[in-house]
């Protein structure tokens, strides 16, 4: 199913309607401030390995990241912040940024294994805050693109349902995105770490 979302206003039924689909195990490609992504509803974990599925990898093995709605909703998920790193946060999110953190005891039980961090993202985008907001927790998140290869369809909502229809449950289209990925942030030590440069600038580490 194909459902266009106003990305300024979204429409509450309609978030309604995707967040149904995420609780049905359902697995949604929805816009970000960066590129599209496909995520799941993180507590359920027959959709989590079908997410893996799709990525053809395995879930243990798999390097997904928590969509949250605010700096409130992410400490949940990872352990205590220290002031450098949450004023970090506090000043760039939301944003198309992917932190890395040092992962809570909730975030093992989500992936069955030892999961020592998380990424988390807090996007620059109404649709997907919007999404976790109605769902109550955060969302299991991938981008649609594989490695950093972005290619024209991943852009593009109607062309990824073209592409990806018989994989996915719901593609959200918000209206083109960008062609840069997130900008990746290892806060697991004191010394916060650039990992990967994409969209946003980093001139505040």
């Amino acid at each position: 199913m194909l459902l266009p979302i106003h990305p300024a206003n979204p429409d509450p039924r309609k978030i309604a309607q995707v967040v149904d689909c995420l609780r049905k195990g359902g697995i949604i490609v929805y816009p970000t401030d960066t590129v599209y992504s496909m995520g799941c509803d993180m507590l359920n974990h027959k959709a989590l390995e079908r997410l893996a599925q799709i990525k053809q990898i395995k879930l243990e093995k798999a390097n997904f990241s928590l969509i949250c709605h605010d700096l409130s909703n992410l400490t949940e998920y990872s352990k205590q912040l220290n002031n450098p790193v949450f004023k970090l946060m506090r000043n760039s999110l939301p944003g198309p940024y992917t932190f890395i953190l040092e992962a809570s005891k909730a975030i093992p039980k989500i992936f069955s294994d030892r999961k020592k961090t998380v990424g988390i993202r807090v996007p620059d985008n109404n649709i997907p805050r919007a999404i976790v907001e109605a769902l109550g927790n955060p969302i299991v998140s991938t981008s649609v693109h594989d490695d950093d290869t972005i290619l024209e369809y991943t852009t593009d909502a109607e062309l990824i349902f073209e592409k990806m229809h018989k994989s996915v449950d719901l593609v959200i289209d918000g209206g083109p995105s960008g062609f840069e990925v997130s900008t990746i942030i290892d806060c697991t030590n004191d010394d916060i770490r650039l990992v990967r440069q994409g969209k946003g600038p980093v001139d505040f580490l």
